[in-house]
């Protein structure tokens, strides 16, 4: 027992030493203070411990409460004393998304490293302009936060796609109304983008919407991938209180359930002899197999909704990037979303000739 008790202590202590060094030199800074800021990038910053020196705003009265609230951070509206600071590396922008690339632009040309929350920008033509920026001035780390692509769960099924058959996808993503911004830029990009991210660029086969006349719409899509083909439900016509967001993944070895980045189950697929299903002559359980599931009885940082979603790993995989503790990474970046950005041409054309 004491032997045991050792080999667990010892445990212990090397994991608390890895986190101790995990210490962050750089500094960076936070343009844009909204409710996306506080409740899911800030808390992944402050337990990171990243030195952050600036948190810049567009309002006075914010700025100075920041100051009040966040102790050894400067506050300011200039954006321009944050580009012109030689001490910070790492820029963090989650501003109006209508801001987003001129922002970006700026923090480009000063050089800097650029983590920028989606979308980037509002069209193909702003991104080629922000690509261009980038072969002009130099390339630095550029991550763009689709948060998706940096989920726990998106690694597992990565994995074990590539090693499977791939038939066809279901995806149905519903919300409710979206009066404030373009759901399809702002809502739709996030699982345009997590589909193309999984199975390469795409063309639209088939599109349809539907309007209602509370203002929610309905976007139905059949989607051509290279060796995949998917069926998708973009709407705001739900409810964000029960907002859903479930894809169905059929291979030749089962079906892949993921039900909002929470959990994925594997079913495997029945055996089959001369065209024959044999489970529909001899009866069996169906078995199903949890691949991934928070654990919410364990209060750890894994367990944790902002851990699940991806919001940890993508600022820390920015964070590394700046600190040269990893490579960088191109499919993270804005070059990474120019299919996103084309298919969202092309069902947008769809929509204005309906």
């Amino acid at each position: 027992m004491e032997y045991l008790n050792n080999i667990i202590n010892r445990y212990k202590s090397m994991r608390s030493m890895k986190e101790l060094n995990q210490t962050y030199t750089q500094q960076y800074a936070l343009v844009g203070f909204g409710s996306h800021c506080v409740n899911n990038l800030l808390p992944v910053m402050q337990y990171l411990q990243l030195p952050i020196k600036y948190i810049c705003c567009t309002s006075e009265k914010k700025a100075r409460l920041i100051s009040q609230k966040y102790k050894g951070v400067k506050s300011t509206t200039s954006l321009h004393d944050i580009l012109h600071d030689d001490t910070v590396s790492g820029i963090f922008v989650a501003t109006n998304a209508h801001s987003h690339f001129h922002i970006a632009s700026e923090v480009i040309k000063a050089e800097k490293s650029l983590f920028v929350e989606k979308p980037p920008c509002e069209n193909e033509r702003q991104l080629r302009l922000l690509i261009d920026t980038i072969k002009l001035y130099g390339s630095k780390h550029i991550v763009v936060g689709l948060q998706r692509r940096f989920a726990p769960v998106t690694r597992i099924l990565q994995n074990r796609l590539k090693r499977e058959g791939k038939r066809h996808y279901h995806y149905r993503y519903l919300t409710g109304l979206y009066p404030e911004g373009n759901a399809l830029l702002d809502l739709f990009i996030h699982p345009l983008d997590y589909v193309i991210f999984l199975f390469g660029k795409a063309k639209v086969k088939m599109a349809d919407t539907i309007s209602c006349g509370d203002g929610g719409q309905t976007l139905f899509l059949i989607l051509e991938h290279k060796d995949i083909t998917g069926v998708m439900e973009l709407s705001t016509g739900y409810s964000w209180q029960e907002a859903q967001e479930l894809l169905s993944i059929s291979t030749d070895k089962g079906l892949y359930q993921l039900d909002r980045m929470e959990r994925l189950d594997f079913t495997p697929r029945h055996s089959v002899v001369f065209g024959i299903p044999l489970e529909k002559v001899f009866h069996s359980n169906v078995t199903v197999v949890n691949l991934y599931g928070r654990n919410s009885f364990t209060p750890t940082v894994g367990n944790n909704q902002i851990v699940s979603q991806g919001f940890f790993s993508e600022i820390k995989t920015f964070a590394d990037m700046v600190e040269k503790r990893c490579k960088e990474d191109s499919s993270l970046g804005l070059e990474s979303v120019k299919d996103v950005y084309s298919l969202i041409s092309e069902i947008a054309v769809y929509e204005s000739n309906k």
